[in-house]
């Protein structure tokens, strides 16, 4: 099974450092998972993930109060290391860190995250031929990514990052 990022708001009084806790947050069926992604509550990042770090760590670009927020956007977190060494650790933003995330999101332009990354995303989606579909994913993950933080911050919550396969 092809492994995928998975990020969940939760409230930071439901929070557990419990890593028997963490595993239950992301055993839930499919239907429940696509219901809270409509109601950006959660949000589910295909393999290229990766990719997606990229349009925000890919270069210099302002950050709010001159913090590296871009870095929590994707991968950025405190890691709880899960009892199995071969399973990747959970990742933990406190709601202090996802209103930043949230404010620089909101605040950030895509065009220029865009124009920063794209030269080093383009080789991997088929070169300048692809870019109008690359770029067409990249906008929709941060429209998404942008939307699941903005709500989690409005809540004051928490999220927790894990890579599932």
């Amino acid at each position: 099974m092809t492994p995928y990022f998975h990020l969940r708001a939760v409230p930071p009084s439901a929070l557990r450092n419990s890593t028997t806790w963490l595993h239950r947050l992301f055993q839930d069926d499919w239907t429940t998972v696509r219901e809270r992604i409509g109601r950006h509550r959660e949000e589910v990042l295909d393999p290229g993930y990766l990719r997606y770090e990229l349009l925000y760590t890919g270069g210099p670009c302002p950050h709010p109060a001159g913090q590296d927020t871009g870095a929590d956007v994707v991968r950025g977190g405190r890691p709880v290391d899960p009892p199995d060494p071969d399973e990747p650790p959970f990742l933990l933003l406190t709601a202090a860190q996802v209103t930043q995330v949230a404010a620089f999101l909101t605040s950030a332009d895509f065009d220029s995250l865009w124009r920063r990354a794209r030269d080093e995303v383009l080789p991997q989606y088929g070169g300048e031929d692809a870019e109008p579909e690359a770029r067409g994913v990249f906008a929709a993950t941060h429209r998404d990514l942008t939307a699941f933080y903005a709500q989690t911050a409005h809540y004051g919550d928490a999220v927790v990052k894990w890579l599932v396969s």
